[in-house]
């Protein structure tokens, strides 16, 4: 039997960045909840993307932007590394797969 653990995300793009061999992409995923006055709210998680494979990395600089919604699916993956002393542990969203569902409106109706 395999193991996994996966992740899959649906929000809207922050930012796209090269790093080293990767690309980043920040995505806001929106959890609505309703505060003591009764009002609903949404309650915004940044997350930030690692695609390392060639292909999705293409996909994203052509084709994805900011304020584009998209949807991510991947795996997990914790990491832990030393600074000034302190451990310090990570959670790293790895992309498999990369798609933009819709543009954001400023670039639709241009």
């Amino acid at each position: 039997m395999r193991n996994i653990a996966e992740f899959t995300l649906i929000g809207h793009v922050g930012t796209i960045k090269q790093v080293g061999k990767t690309v980043r992409v920040t995505v806001c995923a929106n959890y609505p909840f309703k505060d003591k006055g009764g009002e609903w709210n949404d309650d915004q998680h940044w997350n930030e993307v690692t695609i390392f494979t060639k292909s999705i990395q293409g996909y994203v600089n052509e084709h994805v932007s900011k304020g584009d919604l998209v949807h991510a699916r991947g795996r997990l993956r914790q990491n832990s590394y030393e600074r000034d002393g302190k451990r310090i542990y990570t959670v790293d969203l790895i992309a498999l797969e990369f798609g933009r569902l819709a543009q954001a409106v400023e670039r639709s109706a241009a």
